[in-house]
């Protein structure tokens, strides 16, 4: 599989993030980590599925070392378990901002690979999408941290150190194969389920449509995405996958838009021009390498 095929594999998985949000809003009330447990539990059935369908033992993607059931569990549930403490105890705007701070880390922490290298144009690319994100959370209007949130703010910035640590990693292990993604999920579950019994009360779609977008987020933003996330960081171009990472709130924010429960603004226009321009410029040596490797067969 080639650089840029996997760089383009990965990238569906922002794009379907992009409809976490959509989604997430059709759920109704239901409790974050009862979410989290119905959701994952999905993602887990689908691999099951197609590992029934191909013939493959059940337990076959089982047997890994415990550096790579660390990675992947606390990766996955981390992420999650850090979000939902950090907007428990610190304002939405706030948090979210800090914890995409992800996007950034992921390339600056892939210069440490073997490899790879950060220039100029990497750091700007991402800084420019953070600054579009920053935007579209802000709504164009100021961010004020305050001391009595800093739990919050500590949670939001282990909510991005996990996720762009996992991300970044991942590409050690790239032996693993991606069906392991399958059983990350499904341990995902039953922490998700653990902490709902713990801090949660249950509450059951109300009626079909919640059921569906459950389904959907299971099936998408938290099913398939996780398996073609883990395809481009260990074989795609992880920084352009960093920058462009950017454009999940941009795209949550412009799907709110088009099904009436968001409104348009300069901000959103703002930070489509800055996410966009920052994914192509952290991706500029990809294209430029494929154009020379062209023109020396030409």
């Amino acid at each position: 599989m080639t650089e840029l095929r996997a760089t383009l594999i990965g990238s569906t998985a922002v794009l379907l993030w992009g409809a976490l949000a959509l989604f997430t809003t059709w759920t109704g009330e239901i409790p974050p980590f009862q979410l989290v447990a119905m959701t994952f539990s999905m993602a887990f059935l689908l691999a099951a599925v197609k590992w029934v369908i191909r013939g493959e033992p059940v337990t076959r993607h089982l047997r890994h070392d415990w550096p790579v059931w660390a990675l992947g569990v606390l990766g996955l549930f981390g992420y999650h378990f850090f979000y939902f403490m950090a907007l428990r105890n610190a304002p939405a705007v706030d948090a979210s901002l800090i914890a995409y701070l992800w996007p950034l880390l992921i390339v600056v922490f892939s210069a440490l690979l073997p490899g790879e290298s950060l220039r100029w144009y990497h750091l700007a690319g991402a800084l420019l999408g953070l600054g579009g994100c920053a935007l579209l959370v802000t709504n164009g209007g100021q961010i004020q941290f305050r001391n009595e949130y800093l739990t919050g703010y500590l949670a939001a910035m282990a909510c991005a150190l996990t996720w762009s640590t996992y991300s970044v990693v991942s590409r050690k292990f790239g032996k693993v194969p991606t069906d392991t993604v399958g059983w990350f999920c499904g341990a995902t579950a039953l922490l998700g389920l653990f902490c709902h019994l713990l801090f949660e009360t249950t509450v059951w779609p109300g009626n079909w449509a919640e059921w569906l977008a459950v389904i959907g987020l299971g099936l998408g933003p938290v099913g398939a995405a996780f398996f073609t996330w883990d395809i481009g960081v260990k074989r795609g171009n992880i920084k352009a996958l960093g920058a462009f990472s950017y454009a999940a709130p941009l795209l949550s924010a412009l799907l709110l838009i088009l099904f009436g429960q968001a409104q348009a603004s300069w901000p959103v226009l703002a930070a489509c021009l800055a996410i966009v321009g920052g994914a192509v410029l952290a991706a500029k040596d990809m294209f430029f390498r494929r154009k020379a490797l062209k023109m020396a067969r030409a």
